[in-house]
């Protein structure tokens, strides 16, 4: 194995986290672009029917579309990032990994994935609203809970037990790794769809309803850029995470190795002379 794998620190986290995107740039981008293409056209074919005189049927119709678009998201971000966490577990354990071998892996898995997202998102979210501290803490709590489910197969909520036995005493550290992830998300993403958003407004006549249909389509397609280009990174934070857990709670390392030694055939080795 070329990836060793040992207790990292909070900087060789991130390292790792980095230069896995970097090296393995089209297949992340392509584990996450290719699914938002479907949000993306659901997107597009709302705009195309979209008509220009504001009336009840067509802001009902607009919401609607809407609430469909967010479900077909959700759909979406699961199949994504449950395929990412497949991806980063075979190339940090030294294995071939491709998008079409990380989507197959994960076929019967993609519901449970977005149940769980949506719990952590609600009951995190509600919490952040209510009171931030607790909010934070409760992702922070459940940031492994994903990684898991994919990996270990565990039911919803084993899945969000379990997370919180890995990330007991190193929650910190995870709030720092989360932090910088989401500041350089939330930049990417501002950096793609502020000049369109600015540029839109200036254009507007006579209120929200006066912003084109280009206007919209350039920021639909920036939204998909951005999420293409730096949804992956969370999901391979936390993947690595979840495995530097592992190592120091419950040496996953020496797991790992005598599998390996178990698993080699007798026929590996070479026969002894005259025996």
């Amino acid at each position: 194995m070329t990836t060793a794998l040992r207790p990292l620190s909070t900087g060789e986290l991130l390292d790792r986290t980095f230069s896995l995107y970097r090296s393995h740039f089209g297949l992340f981008v392509g584990i996450f672009a290719l699914p938002y293409l479907i949000v993306l056209a659901f997107q597009l074919v709302g705009l195309v029917f979209q008509t220009p005189v504001p009336q009840l049927s067509n802001a009902l119709i607009t919401l609607a579309w809407s609430f469909g678009a967010g479900i077909l998201s959700l759909v979406v971000s699961a199949a994504s990032q449950a395929a990412a966490v497949v991806a980063v577990s075979n190339l940090h354990l030294d294995r071939p990994a491709s998008i079409a071998d990380s989507f197959s892996r994960v076929r019967g898995q993609i519901l449970g994935v977005m149940v769980l997202s949506f719990i952590i998102t609600m009951a995190a979210g509600v919490a952040c609203f209510a009171l931030l501290v607790p909010g934070i803490l409760l992702f922070i709590l459940w940031s492994l809970a994903v990684p898991t489910k994919v990996l270990e197969h565990k039911s919803i909520f084993d899945s969000m037990s379990r997370s919180m036995e890995l990330t007991q005493g190193s929650r910190g550290r995870i709030f720092v790794i989360g932090l910088l992830i989401l500041v350089l998300t939330v930049g990417v993403s501002w950096l793609l769809q502020w000049p369109i958003l600015i540029a839109a407004g200036f254009s507007m006549k006579g209120g929200v309803k006066g912003i084109s249909i280009g206007w919209q389509l350039a920021s639909l397609v920036a939204a998909f850029i951005s999420r293409s280009l730096v949804g992956a990174l969370a999901t391979i934070a936390l993947s690595l995470v979840y495995y530097d857990q592992r190592v120091r709670k419950e040496a996953f390392d020496l797991q790992l190795m005598m599998t390996t030694i178990d698993a080699t055939p007798l026929s590996s080795f070479p026969a002894q002379v005259g025996a």
